[in-house]
């Protein structure tokens, strides 16, 4: 029934439900179960800022929206041709908190931000007839490999035999970098790590740069930011306790005399005035 009131929808609100269902509409999809079978579903208020968007404004054939009221009415003349529908939501289908939220189809239908709709209209489908071509394209032509002309089969070879020899290259670079490290870490410690950057998460000419570097464990600042306010609170607190004097400890610097070695005392201004 959804299928022939969707075939009878004019070409315009097919364009929005095909830019609501694309990934263009940024739209938040879930997961729900209807009748024992998963389905999508969203909610109402991304389906308005959808039609608010930027995006939208650059379709093409489609209503021009510039309102919230004008979209209300778009979204309602959609929901009467069932590209989706009104739904109820309830808890768990499954025993599992994480089960997807069963869905009810509910008999009155309009558009309301606030409620949830389910999808009954997958979109264009033109991608996935194109990769259904694609791949039986790609099956027929390797039963037909040996029709291939000479020419083919020589470069397909040559072809295999070059992927073949990068992946060996590889793992010949991965086990000799881990001998030579293990070689530096006796010899000369820390250790020597050639294209430290090999399996870093970098572009391919950046996982061969530098060259060699030593395996040196980076430093972690020692004190926070946070730390440094409580320690210049903690010594403004000593002030007050004490006064208005500081005492500082002087370091033995081992030739100093010692006179040296006894505590400071200094004047300080009083921070309340």
């Amino acid at each position: 029934m959804s299928m022939e009131q969707q075939a009878k929808a004019p070409p315009d609100m097919k364009k929005v439900a095909q830019f609501l269902r694309s990934g263009n509409a940024g739209i938040k999809v879930r997961v729900g179960a209807l009748s024992g079978k998963r389905i999508d579903y969203f909610k109402g208020k991304s389906a308005i800022k959808a039609l608010l968007s930027p995006a939208y404004a650059k379709q093409k054939n489609v209503p021009k929206i510039t309102t919230e009221a004008e979209a209300l009415t778009v979204l309602n003349a959609v929901n009467a041709f069932t590209f989706f529908l009104r739904v109820e939501r309830g808890g768990p289908s499954g025993t599992s908190s994480s089960s997807p939220k069963s869905l009810l189809i509910i008999q009155e239908q309009k558009f309301i931000p606030d409620e949830y709709y389910a999808w009954f209209y997958d979109g264009s489908q033109w991608t996935t007839y194109a990769g259904g071509i694609l791949m039986v394209a790609i099956m027929l032509g390797g039963v037909m490999f040996p029709l291939w002309p000479p020419t083919m089969r020589l470069g397909v070879w040559y072809l295999s035999m070059g992927m073949l020899g990068l992946i060996g290259l590889f793992f010949a670079i991965s086990i000799v970098r881990l001998i030579f490290y293990i070689i530096t870490v006796i010899v000369a410690s820390p250790g020597i790590w050639i294209f430290p950057q090999l399996f870093a998460d970098v572009g391919f000419v950046e996982s061969f740069i530098p060259l060699w570097e030593w395996d040196v464990p980076k430093k972690k600042s020692k004190k926070k930011k946070g730390d440094k306010h409580k320690d210049k609170s903690g010594d403004a607190d000593k002030l007050k306790k004490n006064g208005g004097a500081c005492v500082e400890e002087v370091e033995d610097s081992g030739n100093s005399r010692p006179q040296s070695r006894s505590a400071r005392v200094e004047e300080v201004e009083d921070e309340d005035d």
